[in-house]
């Protein structure tokens, strides 16, 4: 049986930590209004520590870090709600339980429920201050199952493997793109 997804798979710069969400909300709307039911943004996202020196990120993050069950993702399932779409928002910075700082992606439906959550589980290190998820993560959208994935995790085949074990027809791995290692990403022009 033939079934159709339309992703829109949004390249963008990260929106620094603290921004008003209108801009993000009408760009998820002006991505549905194209004919998106999946709506996919970069890891972290709205979480964007471009501007300020590296070693004040981590304790930035720390500080704007939130709880999966808080308003800031409460926010994000009512513009999914609001757009209805199906919306990785990119990962969040989330606080853990006893502190703990996880990179986690989010898959929320078009009824504004939060579907599914993916901790990172391999940072990369030295650079990323998060602490490892510890689980794989699958979840149903109607046109399929997917698998989430978290930029660095992709180098590992074993999490893409293991997600196809767990039923994933697609692998949505969000990266962010303005780390150190940048330049190696970008495809020059030879001169000959």
């Amino acid at each position: 049986m033939a079934r159709t997804l339309t992703v829109a798979a949004v390249q963008a710069a990260p929106v620094p930590i603290g921004a008003a969400m209108d801009p993000f909300a009408a760009a998820v709307r002006e991505q549905r209004d194209a004919g998106a039911d999946l709506v996919v943004y970069p890891e972290l996202h709205l979480f964007g520590t471009e501007t300020w020196p590296v070693e004040e990120s981590e304790e930035r993050l720390r500080a704007a870090s939130v709880p999966l069950d808080g308003p800031f993702v409460g926010d994000l399932c009512a513009i999914a709600r609001d757009a209805g779409v199906w919306l990785v928002p990119g990962s969040v910075c989330e606080r853990g339980e006893h502190g703990e700082l996880y990179n986690t992606a989010l898959a929320i439906a078009p009824d504004g429920t939060l579907t599914a959550s993916y901790r990172k589980i391999f940072p990369w290190r030295p650079f990323e201050p998060y602490d490892p998820g510890d689980r794989f993560v699958t979840y149903s959208l109607g046109a399929g199952r997917v698998g989430l994935s978290i930029c660095y995790d992709a180098w590992f085949p074993e999490v893409t493997r293991h997600l196809a074990w767990m039923g994933a027809e697609v692998v949505v791995n969000i990266v962010k793109t303005t780390t150190p290692d940048r330049a190696q990403e970008q495809i020059g022009r030879a001169h000959v």
